[in-house]
């Protein structure tokens, strides 16, 4: 179901930001298995896939960080912090598509967005990806899944001096495709997304099906959807939907 929490005309859409893990691709499982395998190097307890889920957000420090403390420890220091750093992504690099895919639907949403099954881009609509991973993996993950042809730009929480919510990556998509903030619409399944589109001045949209739902009830997004393939209805309601 699409609904929407504040009214806006979606078919004035000109550019889409969206996140990745968790929004475009369901890579819960690879990154379970990298955090725990990280953990057992380094002689630390693993970590339910539940919890590592919950770490997942804001970029591959945070994570580590995170899972090096476990649910009520402290952070490490410093230098185990950096050690375990390197040996995750180094880990994750090599493992990032073992189980990873794109969601159901995903593709086909994509296609009908970009304006149509053959994949030719709508005139005047672009698409990127703003993800909280390191640029690397999310650009070789982006084309590994046949996804690449869709966006304008893939950047990654090591592309700019900040990460999300901090709006800079938000900002640079909106200036290089010329695109104005309220035409302008991030995508994503947690609060740092919403907070990242906010903080942009753009409209914001959160999936419920991805790794943090939870954190939507926290920060409000304008409209929020159950499955992919809504997406691609939203952007043709230009803002007829159930208003909640």
């Amino acid at each position: 179901m699409i609904r929407f929490l504040r009214e806006f005309d979606a078919r004035a859409i000109r550019l889409l930001v969206f996140d990745l893990d968790g929004t475009l691709i369901d890579s819960r499982l690879d990154l379970i298995h990298s955090v725990n395998a990280m953990l057992r190097h380094f002689g630390r307890p693993e970590l339910a896939g539940d919890v590592i889920a919950s770490y997942v957000g804001d970029g591959a420090p945070v994570l580590v960080q995170r899972a090096l403390a476990g649910p009520d420890g402290p952070e490490a220091d410093g230098a185990l912090f950096a050690t375990a750093l390197e040996y995750f992504l180094g880990y994750y690099r090599l493992h990032k598509l073992d189980h990873t895919t794109v969601y159901e639907g995903i593709p086909e949403m994509l296609a009908g967005l970009a304006g149509g099954a053959d994949g030719g881009m709508h005139p005047t609509r672009v698409m990127a990806v703003l993800s909280n991973k390191p640029v690397r993996p999310s650009q070789d993950i982006v084309q590994a899944l046949g996804l690449g042809d869709y966006f304008v730009r893939v950047y990654g929480g090591n592309s700019f001096p900040t990460k999300k919510p901090d709006p800079l990556g938000v900002r640079t998509l909106l200036e290089e495709t010329g695109v104005a903030a309220a035409e302008a619409l991030m995508i994503g399944d947690s609060s740092i997304d919403v907070q990242t589109g906010q903080n942009a001045g753009t409209w914001t949209c959160g999936v419920t099906y991805g790794f943090a739902p939870h954190s939507l009830e926290k920060v409000r997004p304008d409209v929020m959807v159950d499955r992919p393939r809504e997406l691609g209805e939203l952007l043709d309601l230009g803002g007829r939907s159930l208003m909640i």
